[in-house]
């Protein structure tokens, strides 16, 4: 039987830097992936909808080039040179999560599938056959996949998801997208600054429901200006040959329906259950702290957990849990101090807590400071003022969160997002000198102005007014030429 101090199942972001990092301390490490290595982040997620957004961008700046004087001749899309810029993007970053990457690092990757026979064993099947295998630890990171609503008529629609949108060979004339969070709300701006007439579709009352409530506005009348048809407080009730019947009776007549609508843990036929490992509700596997299972010789890290789904916190899962794993350490994820960005245009950045989350936490002892982007000098050059930054701070000063809107705001997060894991008071953001003109003048004004605001509330009023009064009667204004 083999012997494996790290058994990986999965290949996506969380388990290639679970095998690497295990590979660079020499363990021995197997890693066994079903599909392909990358994960959804390389094929259906990150890569090609960044990819899909950035030709968007293009398109949408030619647009409105005039607004700078700049005039151009009508924009035109070419559809296949579109999609094949995207697929272009996927080969360019393939090689460094392929299997001989992997290899390079000190793993074995297997092409095949495992499943868990008893605690410490493992059933692997590949083109070879099938063999057992004995692990010191192993490593969950099987991630997700796309959910279906259970909507009449759906499944028989043909609906894309985001693992089959990047198949296409051309765009479709009229989309409904379904689900209005940060994969609708990207993926439907993107499209419709492609020529696509898109209506997205939310059950809840607003977008981007996850933030503040000023966000989901924000950018539902940022789509709607772009020719979005933003549908909000209402679901699909069944779809007829091309048509969503909407409750209320509204119909909407399409020739694709892209669904957006969440994802389902890839936790079957893993033999958990033989393994000892637990599952919530929705199935996804229960961990503590230090990303350990409730067998505790079994890690579990990426979206397979259901804790944030985002590329980089599984691959942060994924180290931590390697190295916890083969060197008995303690490492735990402040996920409070995690950024997540949703790349609409505006994006919209955030890290720790709402507003209503800091007062459920420490009631009016919470407050924010929100500085419209009309002040921010950068945006007024880019005629981009339709953001904004909000900092959320709590006792002593200390920030909790914030939400930054703008063009960048995935890189003006990373500061905050520092602050939060260190402490750090609003005041310190204040007291650090940023450059200008940059976008990063909005979380720096912002804290400013809560600086100037905490200054002049009525004790600290009163002791600037004492020093204010001490140093004139220690330095008066003396007469003559001395």
């Amino acid at each position: 039987m083999e012997e494996w101090d790290l058994a990986v199942l999965g290949g996506g972001t969380a388990g290639i830097v679970a095998a690497k990092t295990a590979g660079r301390f020499g363990a021995r490490v197997l890693l066994v992936e079903s599909a392909r290595t990358g994960g959804d982040c390389l094929w259906t997620g990150c890569v090609p909808s960044k990819s899909l957004i950035a030709a968007a961008h293009a398109a949408q700046s030619v647009r409105t080039a005039d607004q700078y004087g700049v005039h151009t001749s009508p924009t035109t899309i070419d559809d296949a040179a579109v999609l094949a810029y995207v697929r272009s993007s996927i080969t360019r970053i393939e090689p460094v999560d392929s299997p001989a990457a992997i290899s390079a690092a000190g793993a074995t990757v297997v092409a095949g599938r495992a499943e868990f026979t008893g605690p410490a064993t493992l059933r692997v099947t590949d083109d070879a056959g099938t063999r057992l295998a004995r692990f010191r630890w192993a490593l969950i990171a099987t991630g997700s996949a796309p959910a279906l609503p259970t909507v009449p008529g759906l499944a028989q629609a043909d609906p894309l998801t985001t693992d089959t949108l990047w198949d296409l060979t051309e765009l479709p004339r009229r989309m409904a997208i379904l689900g209005g969070g940060p994969i609708g709300c990207e993926l439907g701006q993107a499209l419709a600054r492609l020529g696509v007439e898109v209506t997205l579709v939310e059950l809840a009352d607003r977008l981007l429901g996850k933030e503040e409530p000023e966000v989901g506005a924000l950018i539902a009348e940022r789509l709607r200006a772009e020719g979005v048809t933003v549908v909000t407080g209402t679901g699909v009730d069944r779809v007829t040959d091309g048509t969503l019947h909407l409750h209320g009776g509204e119909t909407i007549e399409v020739d694709r329906i892209l669904v957006a609508a969440g994802r389902r843990p890839r936790t079957t036929d893993l033999g958990l259950a033989a393994a000892g490992v637990r599952c919530d509700e929705q199935g996804h596997v229960v961990i503590d702290d230090r990303m350990r299972t409730s067998n505790r010789r079994i890690y579990a890290a990426g979206d397979v957990t259901g804790t944030l789904p985002f590329t980089h916190v599984a691959g942060v899962q994924g180290g931590y849990a390697a190295t916890n794993a083969l060197l008995g350490l303690r490492r735990r994820i402040d996920y409070a101090a995690v950024p997540w960005v949703t790349f609409t245009d505006p994006e919209v950045a955030r890290v720790g807590a709402t507003l209503a989350q800091a007062r459920h936490r420490h009631g009016t002892r919470a407050h924010a400071q929100r500085l419209s982007h009309d002040h921010v000098d950068r945006a007024i050059t880019d005629r981009r003022t339709d953001g904004f930054t909000q900092l959320v701070s709590g006792p002593g000063g200390r920030l909790l969160g914030a939400t930054v809107v703008s063009p960048r705001a995935g890189e003006s997060i990373a500061e905050l997002a520092a602050a939060i894991r260190r402490g750090a008071k609003v005041r310190d953001v204040a007291g650090t000198v940023h450059p200008y003109p940059t976008y990063a003048d909005g979380p720096w004004n912002a804290s400013l102005a809560q600086l100037r605001a905490d200054l002049t509330a009525p004790l600290p009023a009163r002791a600037t007014a004492a020093l204010r009064a001490l140093r004139r009667a220690l330095h008066p204004i003396r007469s003559g030429n001395r």
